[in-house]
């Protein structure tokens, strides 16, 4: 018996030493990779606005016509918005932006207020010499920070196109009843932590982890892998804008009338992986009935204006604008739009 015990004991002993070398291991992989990685180059220029550093690309001529403003969406940057612009950068003015405390922009130390985007996007734009009118453009929750921009300076905008947007009641009548959940929260801080002290950027060195394939160049996929890798910063901004998101959906659903606005508004079809469909399923819950629900809520996106036209595109929420044949579709339509305003 006591020899039995002996035995398992420098087993543990020998599993506890394993861990250890492998957990001393990893700190020093990340380690090295912090002392020696660097953060990638942004793509456009940053802009001082207050004191606070704003990432800005602006692309194509100004023209005459409207110069359209891509937001991008929860969790987004200015790479997803890639083959809208550069669809559009040949006829038009274009503009995207990381808002603030987003990938390449800075954080800033004001209090976020439901109007605080709006008007660092309006200095933003005044910054950089651009000049109104605008076309706005969101996707996701892009298209309610467009409603808030456009009720504060409902002059300088001539038409918004919502792409697969958020609806500002969205959590009161889906299934989903926030932007990330508890578990994801805890989760997306155990990455934060792991980015800051280098192993994410250590891993995806050893191991060379593959951009997910929905349709956007390589390249700007590995630039975003390598800026999340860089440090937890992404990451915890991930769980600002779920802290926010309650509060700038209830802003933005005070817009109830738009008028004759100029709106084009485009869905996607695939709504829901397989795995989500069973999650809801075990939930009791009908995904078929928040797929009706979802496009019942972009109807009424539409509806806001007596001048609009709806779109349903065969795609999921991200590949709507990632994939370049989706983005096409989209890119007619708006340069329609533009060609008509003007």
């Amino acid at each position: 018996m006591k020899a039995t015990m002996r035995l398992i004991f420098k087993i543990f002993k020998w599993i506890g030493k394993i861990l250890a070398g492998l957990i001393i291991l990893l700190l020093l992989s990340g380690l090295c990779f912090r002392l020696y990685s660097s953060k990638p180059n942004a793509p456009g220029k940053l802009v001082n606005v207050n004191g606070t550093k704003l990432h800005i690309r602006a692309e194509g001529e100004q023209n005459g016509l409207p110069t359209l403003i891509l937001e991008a969406g929860a969790g987004s940057n200015t790479d997803m918005l890639h083959w809208l612009a550069k669809g559009l950068k040949e006829n038009m003015r274009v503009i995207r932006y990381d808002r603030e405390g987003k990938w390449f922009s800075e954080s800033s130390k004001d209090s976020i207020t439901p109007e605080f985007y709006a008007e660092k996007l309006h200095e933003l734009l005044e910054r950089n010499g651009e000049k109104p009118p605008y076309i706005l453009a969101g996707h996701s929750m892009g298209g309610a920070y467009n409603l808030i921009f456009r009720d504060l300076y409902p002059n300088e905008v001539k038409g918004i196109v919502f792409l697969d947007s958020s609806h500002p009641e969205q959590w009161e009548r889906l299934a989903q009843n926030k932007l990330f959940s508890e578990s994801q929260i805890t989760f997306v801080k155990t990455i934060a932590v792991l980015a800051d002290i280098g192993i994410i950027g250590a891993f995806n060195t050893l191991f060379e982890s593959e951009p997910r394939n929905d349709g956007l160049p390589r390249d700007l996929h590995i630039r975003s892998q390598n800026l999340t890798a860089y440090s937890g910063k992404i990451f915890r901004r991930y769980i600002t804008e779920s802290d926010i998101n309650e509060m700038i959906l209830e802003r933005a659903g005070k817009i109830k009338n738009l008028d004759s606005l100029p709106i084009l508004v485009f869905t996607a079809t695939e709504q829901y992986e397989e795995s989500q469909k069973n999650k809801y399923r075990k939930q009791g819950v009908d995904p078929d009935e928040e797929i009706e629900l979802w496009y019942e809520m972009q109807k009424e996106l539409k509806e806001l204006s007596t001048n609009s036209k709806q779109f349903v595109i065969e795609a999921n929420h991200g590949t709507i604008i990632t994939k370049k044949e989706n983005a096409a579709l989209i890119n007619k339509e708006i340069l329609s739009m533009v060609k008509d305003i003007n």
